[in-house]
């Protein structure tokens, strides 16, 4: 098997207001929509991420297709997490999990969008950096 392209789909209410607020904070930018669907990209992300909205009649399989994507997290790994941390809050993002690190070495911190989306980004620290 060779996998030639990857994605995330996540059904939200509003697909509009999710990708807005991934193209305004995120950098992402649309590939492609239809009524209900959107499809978004970047070059360094290795994946598109889509937002279908709730109940859509061609969603399979049918039995989710009035699920959230609830319970889900999208993980940016980032270079330098404290200035995404200070961008983002001067941006007004909701910040629902204040930055910190594990004792693993995983310093992170969480953002919602506008649907509930939670988007975490992470920095994989050392006793170097």
């Amino acid at each position: 098997m060779q996998i030639t392209a990857s994605a995330i789909s996540l059904n939200v209410e509003d697909v509009t207001a999710s990708a807005n607020f991934v193209e305004k904070h995120f950098g992402f930018s649309e590939e492609m929509s239809a009524e209900g669907f959107v499809s978004l990209s970047r070059p360094d992300a290795g994946f598109n991420l889509i937002f279908l909205q709730t109940g859509l009649k061609s969603f399979k399989p049918i039995h989710l297709s009035g699920h959230r994507a609830d319970g889900l997290l999208i993980v940016f790994v980032v270079d330098d997490i404290d200035s995404e941390y200070t961008r983002l809050q001067a941006e007004g993002v909701k910040i629902i999990t204040a930055i910190g690190t594990e004792p693993w070495g995983e310093r992170f911190f969480q953002v919602s969008d506008p649907n509930g989306i939670v988007i975490q980004l992470v920095q994989w620290v050392t006793e170097n950096n």
